[in-house]
């Protein structure tokens, strides 16, 4: 693959994220923008066998976000994404498994944020 597709395929999957990502409920849209942002900056200079991983895996997330993202499936299931393959977390640097617990924490903290603003409009 010539850089000049490298740089389009990259670009095509970038926006292509960030339009998966408009279906998403806001907060969860916020989050998932900066991320994705955040990981392409991470690795606008990594080696070729990374780019192709970083690619696929990106590929990946974004079919399987736009799948559960289809007005049927919504309406099937009110939840969006799903559990990371524990045997995964072996071949993960701690620089990732960090990362990881990081996005989880934020996820949390926003999903107990709302819990809370939800029970406080009940009680009003």
């Amino acid at each position: 693959m010539s850089a000049a597709e490298h740089i389009t395929r990259v670009r095509r999957l970038y926006k292509l994220i960030f339009r998966v990502h408009r279906a998403l409920p806001a907060e969860l849209r916020v989050m998932g923008d900066n991320y994705a942002r955040e990981e392409f900056k991470r690795h606008k200079k990594c080696n070729p066998e990374e780019a192709r991983i970083f690619l696929n895996e990106w590929t990946d997330y974004a079919i399987n976000l736009a799948k559960q993202m289809k007005p049927l499936q919504q309406a099937k299931r009110k939840e969006v994404g799903k559990y990371i393959d524990p045997q995964l977390l072996d071949h993960m640097t701690d620089d990732q498994i960090v990362q990881l617990y990081e996005l989880h924490k934020a996820a949390t903290l926003e999903d107990s944020d709302d819990t809370i603003k939800d029970q406080t409009i009940e009680k009003k």
